[in-house]
């Protein structure tokens, strides 16, 4: 089984990167602008700066309102938005293949050309500390802030993303004017884009549209430290227990990690998983409960997401552990292993059928690992799941007496 692609790979004289993937088959274009920075590069003091900095760039340039901005993609069909991760900061548009040298234009005129006025910064303050709240009033969302921040403690990786209002308080132009120039240079910058495109067409605007001034400064990261047998209760005004448990994990680089991915499927990945299957529709505990992985370059986590009475949740949380020794006792059968398998074959494959997704996979394939992994290869590594295989990471990684629980709780 294999995809014929074109998926081409030019750096520009100045640092900048761009892969393309021609999609001849379809209609649209997806482009993103991936930049190598995130929470992993800010400090205590200027926490939440990468996030902000991805808000103010939709604020107005020399050219565009940011009315102009919003309605640049909307006006013909298509659609602009941002996010910020705990590594990348992406950019990204979505349009008609017709739109392309308007896709590039405009996402080159926010991250090249935005003012930065002070009356935005301080508009936007207000937003940002809404979404901060907004959060917190989520406690589904909020516990996952908590989660990170027990496992990785006072370390980047570990700060909230949007970062706190105190910090936010104290961003100025100055600050952001800084933290864009130290990052938002070239050699810290993909281009990707998947669809109905040309190549040297892609080139010739990457070369028109984007000029930047900023060297910028290499960030070099030291590997965080995880907690371990971190067992935290906080009460808060809210009608159930939820609770995150998990521990440090591997990194993107880690030639197991599709055998983590492919636990992480049977224990807690859809409505037909173990953990589903046992805690919600056996027991009755939980109405959400799931399973998740998260890669970093250098390390990542796994954790277990469920929500609960609170009456129910001790009772909830020894199911959980009984479940998770399991699979560091016995194999998993050979005919289940072949479900996880074609479970991950289907997405991967699904995933292909969207110009949005083959965008990101062809960035973070290069921002990861410098080269493109291919289909064939991506199945090969699946077909080499075996239930010993499975096994073997559940034992290296289910250290049951190191696991992190977090618990926000009812308090009353």
């Amino acid at each position: 089984m294999d995809l014929k692609t074109d998926i081409r790979k030019t750096v520009l004289d100045n640092g900048l990167t761009i892969v393309s993937e021609a999609i001849p088959s379809v209609r649209s274009v997806s482009v993103g602008v991936f930049i190598k920075t995130g929470t992993r590069y800010e400090n205590k003091e200027n926490n939440g700066i990468a996030h902000f900095l991805e808000h103010m760039v939709f604020k107005g340039t020399k050219k565009r309102s940011a009315f102009k901005i919003a309605q640049s993609l909307e006006e013909v069909g298509g659609s602009l938005n941002a996010y910020t991760s705990k590594e990348l900061t992406v950019y990204y548009a979505h349009a008609l293949d017709s739109q392309l040298s308007i896709c590039m234009n405009v996402l080159s005129d926010m991250l090249c050309n935005s003012l930065f006025r002070d009356s935005d910064i301080e508009k936007e303050k207000l937003v940002v500390m809404e979404e901060i709240s907004a959060v917190r009033d989520t406690p589904d969302e909020y516990i996952f802030d908590l989660f990170q921040e027990q496992l990785f403690p006072n370390q980047p990786i570990g700060y909230p993303i949007l970062g706190t209002s105190e910090t936010v308080k104290q961003f100025n132009r100055g600050t952001l004017l800084e933290f864009w120039g130290q990052h938002y240079c070239p050699n810290n910058i993909i281009i990707s884009a998947a669809g109905n495109l040309q190549h040297d067409k892609l080139i010739k605007l990457a070369q028109k549209n984007f000029h930047f001034n900023n060297i910028g400064t290499s960030v070099c990261f030291q590997r965080p430290e995880s907690a371990k047998k971190i067992d935290l209760e906080i009460n808060e005004s809210v009608s159930q227990s939820h609770i995150c448990a998990g521990l440090e994990a591997l990194s993107y680089l880690a030639e197991e990690r599709y055998n983590l991915i492919a636990v992480n499927a049977y224990l807690g990945g859809g409505m037909s998983s173990k953990l589903f299957q046992v805690i919600r529709e056996k027991h009755g505990l939980a109405y959400s409960v799931y399973s998740f992985v998260d890669f970093y370059s250098d390390t990542g986590m796994l954790s277990v997401y469920l929500g609960t009475d609170k009456k129910n949740q001790n009772k909830a949380l020894k199911i959980l552990f009984r479940e998770l020794e399991k699979l560091t006792k016995k194999e998993i059968s050979p005919p289940k292993v072949n479900k996880i398998k074609a479970h991950l074959k289907g997405n991967l494959l699904l995933g292909l059928e969207s110009s949005n997704r083959r965008m990101t996979r062809l960035a973070k394939n290069e921002i990861y690992y410098g080269r493109q992994i291919g289909l064939k290869e991506l199945v090969s590594k699946i077909d080499s799941i075996s239930p010993s295989t499975l096994f073997e990471i559940s034992r290296k990684i289910f250290a049951l007496d190191d696991f992190n629980i977090i618990k926000l709780s009812p308090s009353n």
